[in-house]
């Protein structure tokens, strides 16, 4: 006899096969690579002058050398080879349909003289330099517009050297924000890999406003003392693929970005779609993985997976404020190992910092569906500090197999949250203690894949076949 089905059961086969679609497309764009691109034209920086010395400034050579390379943009692309040697140089762009390629023992080098980092606009999504009114400093590696961009190397590096720098933000005798070391803008296809990055200034690579980006199989190095020297921060940008990196830092090692406040509200591009897996690394002022503070733009369909962070203040960090608007929602954090971590989850709701005063301080951010899954840890002194916003409750939060060693008396501590949990240890806080099943899979981002698949798989093939 044929069993009947409700509509219940319809719409529950249909979910299951919405977020597997999710699952193949949202990660999809992983598997491009750009970096075994063969360019037809190659040249080496020293055609063009440069010396390798560590104290000849060689910014003309890199100018003149890619403003030579762009008239092969269309044939196919160049490559520039930076050989072995200290290559010291002030700020650069690139072109389209560019390779820049560091060999072994490379190291581009940024000047430690201001002037040689030029002065730009702020951010439209940010209304402002984001440390100091009016400009800010371009990034040591530059683009804007840009099409097919590739940086990599045999393990090259680039330095910043921005210790100087450091010392300017500490002192406050900056006059405009610190610079980035690679930064691009409006750009679609960017591959960053197999390099070393040491010593930004500000943030370390900074994609903003772009699509189709790929960071893979990096370091980036800082001392933990050093100010905002934010690993990777994709910024208003969409199909962000990060795998396979180390970062040790003085912030974050991650922090997805998309606009400030009215600007960001304003400018309203949200970042989406971002992948990230296997990564490992430290930050003493910071978090492994953070989303915002800058989030009004919205921040959306972000996986983080397979991920190591130790001797670090916090695991993951959502940090917002009233006056930022936008939303984060549909973020999934799982298999994720603590060692010597202060704060496993941290939601920061009151974060401040505003870029002026025309803010409207009833934006209230929209917090929903952030799901985390399979963590283990030990040494943990706090398993969640969860501080939502009073009227605008962080919503649908859930926790499921989570083990954790906490070291405090005080495992959790939340307010103005609501979700649920399954398998989570020590006990959540109150608000988080509703079980995830049988009624609030559904609610619970990604966690309705993964129950349908082991739950109701068989179920959902029947039901197809009627």
């Amino acid at each position: 006899m044929r069993r009947s089905f409700t509509v219940v059961d319809v719409l529950l086969v249909l979910a299951f096969f919405s977020d597997a679609q999710w699952a193949v497309n949202g990660s999809s764009h992983c598997k491009q690579t750009y970096s075994g691109v063969v360019r037809p034209h190659s040249v080496t920086i020293t055609e063009f002058g440069a010396v390798g010395d560590g104290v000849t400034l060689n910014t003309k050579a890199f100018q003149n050398a890619i403003f030579y390379l762009n008239s092969f943009a269309d044939k196919g692309g160049a490559k520039l080879f930076v050989p072995a040697g200290r290559w010291l140089t002030g700020s650069f762009d690139l072109v389209s349909h560019l390779t820049l390629w560091l060999d072994k023992d490379a190291v581009i080098l940024g000047s430690t003289n201001s002037n040689d980092w030029p002065v730009v606009d702020p951010l439209p999504s940010y209304g402002r330099g984001r440390e100091l009114p009016g400009g800010r400093h371009r990034s040591l590696i530059y683009g804007r517009n840009l099409t097919d961009i590739i940086i990599t190397g045999d393990n090259g590096t680039i330095d910043g050297q921005g210790s100087i720098w450091w010392d300017w933000f500490r002192n406050g005798t900056l006059d405009y924000t610190r610079p980035h070391l690679v930064e691009l803008m409006n750009s679609t296809g960017v591959s960053i890999s197999h390099l070393t990055f040491l010593n930004s200034p500000f943030w370390t690579i900074h994609p903003v406003y772009c699509s189709h980006v790929r960071v893979k199989n990096v370091t980036i190095l800082a001392p933990l003392d050093s100010p905002n020297t934010d690993g990777i921060d994709p910024d208003s940008s969409d199909d962000v693929c990060i795998e396979d990196c180390y970062i040790s830092t003085g912030d974050d090692l991650i922090a997805i970005k998309s606009g400030w406040d009215e600007y960001g509200i304003s400018y309203a591009r949200p970042c989406t779609n971002v992948v990230i897996r296997r990564l490992i690394g430290q930050t003493q002022l910071g978090a492994g993985i953070a989303i915002g503070s800058e989030m009004s733009g919205g921040v959306s369909e972000v996986h983080a997976e397979n991920l190591q962070f130790f001797n670090s203040v916090m695991a993951i960090n959502i940090k917002t404020s009233p006056g930022r608007g936008g939303y984060v929602r549909n973020i999934y954090f799982s298999n994720v190992t603590l060692d010597h971590v202060d704060i496993a989850i941290r939601f920061t709701g009151q974060f401040g910092e505003h870029p002026d005063g025309f803010f409207d301080p009833k934006a209230l951010p929209k917090i929903e569906r952030i799901t985390f899954k399979d963590f283990a840890g030990k040494f943990i002194q706090v398993a969640g500090l969860l501080e939502g916003i009073e009227g605008g409750n962080f919503l649908n939060i859930c926790l499921s197999d989570i083990t954790l060693n906490i070291m405090s008396e005080s495992p959790w501590n939340c307010s103005y949250v609501q979700g649920y949990s399954h398998l989570v240890t020590p006990e959540p806080c109150e608000p988080l203690r509703e079980k995830i099943f049988p009624k609030h899979y559904l609610d619970c981002y990604h966690i309705s894949n993964q129950f349908w698949r082991t739950n109701f798989h068989s179920r959902g093939a029947r039901l197809l076949s009627w």
